[in-house]
């Protein structure tokens, strides 16, 4: 698993999803074998309230996130959160080999020919990831962060009166999230999907291996805003009908699909060109054995159905606590059920930190 693009290692964090349509937050604690479930927190966020990434209003955020911590009782302040979409940049680079004092030297010079901003704009991290068998190359992943995106997610953690100790990467969080749940053996290939409201992270991981990233600028809210375009639905109407609620509502489901399918044809054209550049570019590039969908959009109708024809492969939404204990008497087992796939990066996020004890 990736170390932390900023912060530092701490005893206990609460995961903190911010994303443009809603916050999630998850904090855990080890249990003998894995993690327990301590808090889990939801709460939906006004629309235009973070457009593009980008938070507009600081105030409207940091009081959602003081009512997710009052309502749930969270004594942790500490918080652990990611960012995704185009401030951040993920490349797995070829260098020859050389010692770790060199190449945190090299690096920056390095990073300049991959990032597409001022080298000086940007908090960097790089991991050897793997080297090759005669000992002349290694292989480095490197991930760079706008520093002013990074400035906007931990001031809005502040203005909250928490401590913001880790930003990472979705992407990351989510394959963290799927190591813990699903303790995948080491030739198994999986597309990780979380198809947010706006943006879709996608990671290929072989075993627990990420062996390529992509963030595209695609997700829920084109379901929504054609819902509403075509059959005259207000915002509450056209997110209830896409997930297959028809209550009080003058539109059924099945007058719905066209519009629905027509969106999830454009998601799987995305991914299929992920995909496609993926094979083209990775050497020796595995076939994908099967493919789960985490986010929000995991729940629109058909979709998982969709994609499986499409792919000819396995889709399964994402289990977020599948492999996560929790008390059958403070929480609602439909509920956990309900908010399971909303809920990977946050639980990647807060599985980060915690030493699981043997």
């Amino acid at each position: 698993m990736l170390d932390n693009l900023f912060g530092k290692k701490t005893k206990s964090v609460v995961g903190l999803d911010i994303g443009s349509s809603a916050l999630k937050a998850v904090e855990l604690r080890p249990a003998r074998g894995g993690f327990e479930l301590v808090h889990l927190g939801y709460q939906n966020l006004q629309s235009d309230t973070i457009v593009d990434g980008h938070i507009i209003d600081l105030n409207h955020v940091s009081d959602t996130i003081n009512r997710i911590w009052t309502e749930q009782n969270i004594k942790t302040n500490q918080v652990a959160t990611s960012l995704s979409g185009h401030a951040v940049i993920v490349k797995k680079i070829t260098m020859p080999t050389m010692p770790d004092e060199e190449l945190d030297e090299q690096i920056h010079w390095e990073a300049e020919q991959y990032i597409p901003f001022d080298i000086n704009d940007v908090n960097l991290y790089h991991e050897v990831i793997g080297r090759d068998p005669s000992g002349q190359s290694m292989d480095v992943l490197l991930v760079a962060c706008k520093r002013d995106k990074i400035a906007q997610f931990t001031q809005v953690i502040s203005q909250a009166g928490k401590q913001p100790v880790i930003v990472d990467v979705d992407a990351f969080a989510l394959q963290n999230a799927y190591e813990v749940n699903y303790n995948p053996p080491p030739t198994l290939t999986v597309a990780l999907l979380d198809i947010g409201a706006s943006v879709m992270s996608i990671n290929i991981v072989r075993g627990t291996n990420s062996i390529f990233t992509r963030d595209i600028s695609a997700g829920g809210n084109q379901y929504t805003d054609l819902l509403q375009k075509e059959m005259d639905l207000t915002f509450d109407q056209a997110e209830a009908l896409k997930r297959g609620a028809e209550f009080n509502m003058d539109h059924s489901v099945q007058e719905a699909m066209p519009a629905i399918d027509s969106v999830s044809e454009m998601l799987a054209l995305e991914i299929s060109r992920t995909l496609d550049f993926f094979r083209s570019t990775a050497v020796d590039s595995p076939n994908i054995d099967r493919m789960l969908i985490a986010g929000g959009s995991s729940k629109v109708v058909n979709l998982t159905t969709y994609l499986s024809g499409k792919f000819q492969m396995p889709v399964e939404r994402f289990d977020s606590f599948r492999s996560i204990r929790f008390d059958h008497k403070k929480v609602d087992e439909e509920y956990l059920k309900e908010l399971s796939p909303n809920m990977a990066i946050a639980v990647g996020l807060a599985v980060r930190v915690a030493e699981v004890p043997k």
